[in-house]
């Protein structure tokens, strides 16, 4: 159901209650999301952005209650990505003509995805699209996340359209920051950024104290997913800006695969010893083979240090570890410590393969690896509790 935003903005997008995966099965959405559209009605009428492509049809009927859709003058496609440009095709088929601004970028992502020549009119930082009584200006967001990524702001109104800059995968009603759960909506927020942005925080930071030196009024900031930042909307950019200089917690990480549970015993051990060196210090154990990937992201994303551990299966390790090592060595954290641990049965490798991945992936390696033959016995599980008791003071 589409609601006013301000006198010329209209919100007409779709909260997706019901959505559990994102990426295809890359990232978790437990409380859902939303797909963000808005349509301003000056002088001239412009659409920015649509919906996921599932929900292209409601998408239009819905849009067709508010305006008939020979009115819309303009499109703004901030992103090529299809949970933002997936209704364009079913819009497309009633409005043929209609102009549609994006980047240059954009142009390539927009018929890449959907091998249409549709009217584009590429703009660059700086371009300016005029309503009437309020104006569109667009900034380029290379790598924010994609090179696509474009900001649209609306003048008069002081609104930033920052599309998936400064949102997160949240569906709630009503769609103001204000209005949510705020444990909810800052957790959500900082998975977001943890898992989809941290590998562009260089690039965040660029592009923020760019916008910021424009000196432009802020009213709100409308992102393409989950709450409107109506009320002191530049909290999030705060926030944004302190995620992006090397975030770190005073948190230690324990991260584990266990075929019999032996490496769960380390990892237990490991983070007593931890506990026993450093009182203050937040521990966080997880199985990478049963719990989400994406909150362990989020945990490692929050964390000074981590340990991962995993037994040997094959010469190798588990596929729960790989993959989650993968996936920490994609994101590039920064500023962050590490080590490995495992259990074998005869040969062993898996310590070393762990640690290799963690040097790859940019930690600094502060202890050799420990592993344990079999189950660990006591004498076992003490050595455990003297390595977490060690690396605890190499992190501090």
């Amino acid at each position: 159901m589409a609601f006013k935003v301000t006198d010329k903005v209209t919100w007409v997008g779709k909260v997706d209650w019901m959505l559990k995966k994102f990426h295809g099965e890359e990232y978790s959405t437990h409380k859902g999301s939303s797909y963000n559209s808005f349509l301003i009605q000056d002088k001239k009428t412009v659409l920015i952005d649509t919906v996921w492509q599932p929900f292209a049809k409601e998408f239009v009927a819905e849009l067709k209650k508010v305006i008939d859709l020979d009115k819309i003058d303009y499109i703004v496609a901030n992103h090529g990505e299809i949970d933002h440009s997936g209704a364009l095709p079913e819009l497309m088929k009633h409005i043929p003509d209609t102009p549609i601004y994006c980047t240059a970028n954009g142009v390539r992502s927009l018929k890449g995805h959907y091998h249409e020549d549709w009217n584009f009119v590429t703009v660059k930082t700086g371009d300016v699209l005029d309503l009437g009584e309020s104006k569109q200006t667009f900034v380029e967001a290379r790598m924010l996340h994609w090179p696509d990524t474009m900001f649209t702001y609306m003048s008069g109104d002081n609104i930033l359209f920052s599309n998936d800059g400064f949102g997160q995968h949240y569906a709630t009603d009503p769609l103001y920051n204000d209005l949510a759960d705020q444990d909810e909506l800052f957790h959500e927020c900082i998975k977001y950024y943890a898992n989809i942005l941290t590998p562009f925080s260089t690039f965040v930071t660029k592009k923020i104290e760019e916008v910021l030196g424009f000196n432009l009024p802020l009213n709100m900031i409308c992102p393409s997913h989950g709450v409107i930042w109506r009320d002191n909307p530049a909290q999030i950019v705060e926030k944004y800006l302190e995620w992006a200089n090397n975030y770190q917690e005073n948190q230690v990480t324990i991260i584990f695969d266990s075929m019999w549970n032996g490496t769960r015993r380390m990892a237990e051990y490991i983070g007593e010893g931890i506990r026993e060196a450093d009182r203050d210090v937040s521990i966080k154990i997880f199985n990478a083979g049963i719990k989400d990937k994406n909150d362990i992201l989020t945990e490692v994303f929050k964390s000074k240090a981590i340990l991962v551990g995993a037994p040997t299966i094959n010469k190798g390790i588990t596929y729960a570890a790989i993959g989650i090592l993968e996936m920490i060595k994609g994101l590039s954290f920064k500023n962050k410590k590490a080590a490995a641990f495992g259990t074998y049965g005869w040969s062993g490798e898996s310590p070393k393969i762990i640690n290799e991945e963690l040097a790859k992936a940019g930690f600094e390696i502060v202890s050799e690896p420990i592993k344990e033959l079999w189950n660990p016995n006591e004498e076992a599980l003490l050595r455990c509790k003297d390595f977490g008791k060690e690396f605890a003071e190499k992190i501090k």
